[in-house]
Formats: structure tokens, C-alpha cells, sequence
């Protein structure tokens, strides 16, 4: 089974760091999300990757056709041009990275990698700044049950805000907004059928928008409500965040040996 990630936005609230690299590349325990994210993937059993690229997009290239390198230790001599890799860390992963434009939205870009997808009797779908400890084996087997051409996983909103309580205009309390206040969201980790295609109508096509519309007012979309740990990476504080879980050495979203 193959997985699209959409790594091509520009990531403005993590100006901080995407000013240099795309978002999937920024780090969290020196690794970049992206590899925290098909790493999650693999542990599931699929390892087959179409990566959407735009925004300094060759960054990301550079990074898997490195790989190698990235992941071992090596003896550099300078004076012969040798290099020796002593220990290996790599990945069973098959990676296409495709270009599907600077500017183009989420549903462009899944338009984009269509082609490669077209034999497939479903593929999983995600963005490229978001963890979580999805059970998503579980998720494609309720998409291959229903029938459907959509699954979206539905996760509670993350907590973003603190709340304060007022006495007149004394702050008595300051607490955490708990998380799962509002409803359900979208969580991304999509199972869809290649028949989506059909609502992909060009490059400026959001995927959030009239295509999950479509399949909504279609009876084609389906809900895998997801309770567990989620987590997007939208702001340098929910970067900290998931630095720190990583650094206790207990990070939720690590479900891989």
C-alpha cells in the first residue's frame, strides 16, 4: 500500500525555521518530521512513499538521496576521496519524490500524483507536519469495509490556549484549555480510493474544501474517529512540545521498536 504526504506548503508560522527548509524538514529530535511521520507509517507495514514537493522542495531531495550518509557513520579520507560507512541505521523505504509545484494547494498536489496511484485499490494520504499514535491499520480496514472512497480520521482539536477565570476582572485561576473541546476535527491519515480523483478540478483544488464537500454531500466520506495522541506542528510552540515529549524518551507518537 502506498502513502501521499503533502510536504510542499510554506509553513509561515514556523517562519523561524522554514525560511531555510520546508516544514517536513524541521526537526524534532534531530530528525525531520517527515521521517518521524513515515516512520509511523512503517510500523504499520507500509513503506511505499509518494512524497508531494514545492516550497525548497530539493531540500527534501537532497535529504533521502543522503540518506544514507545521514543515517551512518563514516571515515572521510581527504586525501584519496575514500569514504568508509561503519554503522547503518537506513530504512526499507521506497521514496518517489515528486515536484507538484510551487504554488499549488493540497488537492492540486494530490491531482499532481494521481498517475501513480492509479492501480492501487486505496492509498493512504497525510500531511507532512502532524504525529500521532494512529491506529492506522485499524483505519484501513474500516475504509476497506465500508466501501467508501474516503476515511478521514476524526481526532479532538489539541489545546492551544490557556483559559483564565475571572472574579470582576481578578484572575482567580489559570488552567490549560483541555483538548477535545469543540467537537471533532480533521486529523489528516486519509485512506481514500483513486476514484477521488474525480473531485480534483486543478492545482488551486483545496482538498479541505469542495473535495471533502463533494464526498460528504456523496455519502463517500467516512469518519475513523481517532482518540489516542495527535499533534500538528503549526506554531515554534507546539515544536517545543513535541521536542519535549521526544526528550523524555516517551514520546506518544513513537510506536515503532
Amino acid at each position: 500500500m502506498k502513502c501521499v504526504i503533502l510536504a510542499g506548503g510554506l509553513g509561515t508560522r514556523l517562519a523561524e525555521e522554514t525560511v531555510r527548509i520546508p516544514k517536513p524538514m524541521v526537526e524534532i529530535g534531530g530528525r525531520p518530521i517527515l521521517w518521524h511521520i513515515m516512520k509511523i507509517y512503517g510500523a504499520h507495514g507500509i513503506t511505499d512513499f509518494i512524497v508531494c514537493l514545492g516550497y525548497r522542495g530539493y531540500v527534501i531531495k537532497e535529504y533521502f538521496a543522503n540518506f544514507y550518509m545521514h543515517s551512518s557513520d563514516v571515515t572521510v579520507d581527504l586525501s584519496t576521496g575514500s569514504m568508509e560507512m561503519h554503522r547503518n541505521s537506513s530504512e526499507p523505504w521506497r521514496v518517489t519524490l515528486v515536484d507538484t509545484g510551487q504554488e499549488s494547494m493540497t488537492g492540486g498536489r494530490l491531482g499532481r500524483v494521481m498517475p501513480y496511484l492509479k492501480d492501487e485499490e486505496a492509498f493512504c494520504l497525510t500531511y507532512g507536519d502532524g504525529v500521532g499514535d494512529v491506529d492506522i491499520s485499524g483505519a484501513v480496514a474500516f475504509h476497506k469495509a465500508h466501501g467508501k472512497m474516503a476515511t478521514v480520521t476524526a481526532v479532538p482539536p489539541p489545546r492551544r490556549f490557556g483559559q483564565l477565570h475571572l472574579d470582576g476582572a481578578r484572575v482567580d485561576d489559570f488552567s490549560e484549555k483541555p483538548a477535545g473541546e469543540g467537537g471533532l476535527i480533521n486529523g489528516g491519515f486519509f485512506v481514500l480510493s483513486p476514484k477521488v480523483a474525480k473531485y480534483l478540478s486543478g492545482d488551486q483544488t483545496i482538498w479541505e474544501q469542495a473535495p471533502l464537500r463533494g464526498l460528504a454531500d456523496d455519502g463517500e466520506l467516512m469518519a475513523w474517529e481517532h482518540k489516542g495522541f495527535w499533534q500538528p506542528m503549526d506554531t515554534i510552540r507546539e515544536r517545543q512540545e513535541l521536542e519535549e515529549h521526544w526528550a523524555s524518551g516517551k514520546a506518544p507518537w513513537k510506536i515503532w521498536a
